[in-house]
């Protein structure tokens, strides 16, 4: 309780860890929302996101390693999640779209094993990270620092998520995945090919995440079995906002990462992960009495 008291001896610290929390919190938005569309639009909940932000990250790893600047390791990650996302889904996703839930689940949670295994053989279990090179914003006669890289995290996630709202309403692919995720048979009634329409939305969901991986690497560290802490935080983030909820999403995000600072600093950094695994049970709990109640009010 020592760290507590120290907040309320020094508020500027509690500052420090809420824009931490805030310009982390953007990262997470991305994947969250990568999943928000892919569970949306095709019922599936992708248990390997979390490793596709992995992969984000080790392609910028890559890139960085033989001399190119890391910041351009975002649109090459996007570029390269999205080809092995719409692969992954002509090999394996597509089997699973029409199945029970169960099934998606289970399917994505092999995927996420094999795909942890084979980057752990190809790049080790070595925590990497890449060096954006960047300066330190310096707050409050220096009592507050922000890295420059958080900031550029934070304005990018804000323009990728302005331009997919674009692109979902003015696009004709865009259109056709919100007809579907509303009603896919009468998608496919009216002539939407809803087979490639899952097809891209998978890829989308793989591209976020390797934007987000290539934020995570120049922010952090990343490490062959760490995806999972990515995947729990995208489905808590989507299950307190809702589905197709883009402000909700980013919103729950920002709080995510500022209560996940806060619990960092009080409890220790060895217990963050472990209060991100709690406070996903406590939202599914609220989620289902909330669910439990509705039902009582329809009888």
């Amino acid at each position: 309780m020592s760290n507590l008291q120290l907040l309320f001896d020094a508020p500027v610290l509690l500052v420090q860890l809420i824009a931490d929390g805030i310009l982390v919190g953007s990262i997470f938005a991305l994947a969250a929302y990568g999943m928000a569309l892919v569970w949306g639009v095709m019922n599936v909940i992708n248990i390997a996101q979390g490793e596709f932000v992995m992969i984000g990250g080790y392609v910028t790893y890559t890139l960085y390693s033989l001399g190119v600047h890391p910041l351009l390791g975002v649109p090459a990650a996007a570029i390269v999640l999205f080809v092995l996302g719409w692969a992954i889904y002509r090999l394996v996703i597509f089997r699973v779209v029409d199945r029970d839930l169960f099934v998606s689940l289970l399917a994505t949670f092999g995927l996420s094993i094999l795909i942890q295994q084979l980057l752990n053989q190809i790049f080790t279990s070595d925590v990497q990270s890449a060096d954006s090179g960047l300066d330190t914003l310096f707050l409050f006669d220096g009592m507050v620092t922000v890295p420059h890289i958080k900031v550029v995290a934070f304005v990018l996630t804000l323009a990728i998520a302005g331009c997919l709202v674009v692109f979902l309403k003015s696009s004709r692919l865009g259109q056709a995945i919100r007809a579907t995720a509303q009603n896919a048979r009468a998608a496919r009634i009216l002539g939407i090919d809803t087979d490639r329409v899952y097809a891209a939305t998978y890829a989308l969901n793989a591209a976020l995440c390797g934007a987000a991986g290539a934020l995570v690497v120049m922010t952090w560290v990343i490490q062959p079995f760490q995806g999972l802490a990515y995947t729990v935080r995208s489905f808590m983030i989507v299950v307190v906002a809702g589905l197709g909820n883009l402000p909700g999403v980013i919103v729950s995000a920002f709080g995510l990462g500022a209560a996940e600072n806060l619990a960092g600093f009080i409890l220790g950094a060895e217990f963050q992960i472990a209060f991100v695994f709690g406070l996903l049970v406590v939202v599914l709990l609220v989620r289902s009495h909330r669910l439990k109640r509705q039902r009582r009010y329809l009888k």
